[in-house]
């Protein structure tokens, strides 16, 4: 063999070599990331001939599959009160997923490994295999009340119900949604495609869950984080800080009144919280200091990073600020401090459960064709955030803000049992403000924590979101 020939043949055989590498590169690392990749159209078709697990709130069943009909053996995916689920289940479509469709797409799918006892005695007994069904933690009463309240605004918006005692979501409305049966068709596909290419421009953007992924300055609200690190630090609910008319912190910072609080007298933590006074609130968050804030804040599960409930949860920020002037403005929940309703929530029902805030979830159970249990919700404590000492006082600080005598937010009191709640209202750069509401109640066996905003609303917390927390609490406590 002469050497042009030898080099040619190496040559080759190096290629070969390549050639094999690259398609074993493929099939053991890159496979599962190819199949399961959005312009996968295989992929897709293929999961049309699957039966898919429903997705359930209590017994009925909001997301579910039914043959398409005719000689076709596909399966559509139905949406049961599509618009007030939206935000939690999402929809099923051609080469995506998103929301619970997305987050536990292989226990609907069937192949979690969860699974795979059963789908083998599936395989053994001649049956169709079948996707698991997904049960929730929604309050469907709780979570019709949030959708009722905002949507009657007509601002964007979002409300979120935890159970304290567990971390069980209750309820996760996020205002504007849609409707996910308009964007699943299997047989109007150019239809549905139209219609999601609409919703991804929307400037409304309904695709996104402003509870768990939209940060707000939470106001007010974020002054029950800054009384919580005031009674750790020492405080007591009488002890008092000054509270005049207006502050200068760079550029005036005035209450939400004309003049001081408490008459111009130094005014108690207690009745800072029960009126909502700015400049005493933004006095304590500066005596108390950059690290004492900051690290009350983490304790809640500010700047804890982002979380997965199994939705994703966008990280909420409260940074850590020398500046005395920005200090005292986050004391009241401005200057930098950002934070989704879901967190805002967590810091009500860490109050509401002396202290220990609980890892929220969303998926109670998961059950395969045969209904047996394979995956079960266990609640975990997320942070020890305040002794239970100071969960009572804040608690009692609380409950003047809903029944004081000069309570702040009586709209979220609730006839015949006691409240606890805070109110909001937050500067934005441009435009109106925003409005906030966070309370618990029964106050003596806390059963939901609740959280809502609306979107420049430009009146007060007590006055927009109140009435829509009231709502949703009554609607678990009456269930």
């Amino acid at each position: 063999m002469n050497k042009p020939i030898r080099r040619l043949a190496i040559f080759s055989l190096a290629l070969f070599g390549v050639l094999m590498l690259n398609v074993s590169w493929i099939q053991t690392f890159q496979a599962e990331s190819l199949q399961e990749h959005p312009y996968n159209r295989r992929q897709f078709v293929e999961s049309l001939t699957q039966h898919r697990g429903s997705i359930l709130v209590g017994s009925e069943e909001v997301a579910y599959s039914e043959p398409v009909g005719g000689d076709s053996e596909q399966f559509q995916r139905k949406y049961k009160n599509g618009q007030m689920y939206a935000p939690v289940v999402g929809a099923f479509r051609a080469g995506s997923a998103t929301g619970i469709e997305r987050a536990e797409n292989s226990f609907l799918d069937g192949s979690n490994q969860l699974l795979a006892v059963n789908n083998f005695r599936d395989m053994l007994t001649g049956e169709e295999p079948e996707g698991a069904d997904v049960y929730l933690t929604l309050n469907s009463g709780a979570q019709q009340a949030a959708m009722d309240g905002l949507e009657s605004l007509g601002n964007n918006g979002a409300a979120v119900a935890l159970d304290p005692e567990t971390g069980a979501v209750l309820a996760s409305y996020s205002s504007p949604s849609y409707d996910p049966s308009s964007v699943a068709s299997v047989t109007e596909t150019e239809q549905a495609a139209k219609k999601w290419t609409e919703l991804e421009q929307s400037e409304q953007n309904p695709l996104l869950n402003r509870g768990l992924n939209e940060v707000y300055p939470p106001g007010s609200t974020y002054k029950v984080v800054t009384a919580a690190a005031a009674l750790e630090n020492g405080a007591t609910p009488e002890s008092t800080m000054a509270a005049p008319e207006s502050l200068d912190l760079g550029a005036p910072l005035p209450n939400a009144w004309p003049g001081p609080c408490n008459d111009g007298n130094p005014d108690t933590l207690a009745h800072s919280i029960e009126i909502s006074c700015n400049t005493s609130m933004a006095n304590w968050a500066m005596e108390l200091g950059p690290e004492k804030m900051h690290e009350q804040a983490e304790a809640f599960g500010f700047n804890q990073g982002p979380m997965e409930i199994p939705l994703d949860v966008t990280e909420s920020s409260s940074p850590l600020e020398t500046d005395p002037n920005i200090l005292g403005r986050s004391g009241i929940g401005q200057a930098n401090i950002e934070s989704t309703p879901l967190q805002m929530a967590m810091v009500a029902s860490g109050v509401a459960n002396g202290g220990d805030v609980m890892k929220p979830y969303l998926v109670d159970s998961v059950q395969n064709s045969n209904l047996e249990e394979v995956k079960a919700a266990q609640p975990e404590v997320f942070s020890e955030a305040i002794s239970s000492g100071t969960a009572e006082d804040l608690t009692q600080m609380m409950i003047a803000v809903t029944e004081g005598d000069e309570a702040s937010g009586p709209a979220g009191a609730i006839p015949g049992m006691q409240v606890a709640g805070k109110t909001g209202t937050a500067e934005t750069a441009t435009g109106p403000t925003h409005n906030w509401f966070i309370s618990f109640a029964p106050v003596d066996d806390p059963q939901v924590a609740v959280a809502v905003v609306v979107e420049n609303g430009g009146e007060s917390g007590g006055t927009l979101a109140a009435p829509i927390a009231k709502e949703m609490m009554e609607a678990v406590i009456n269930e």
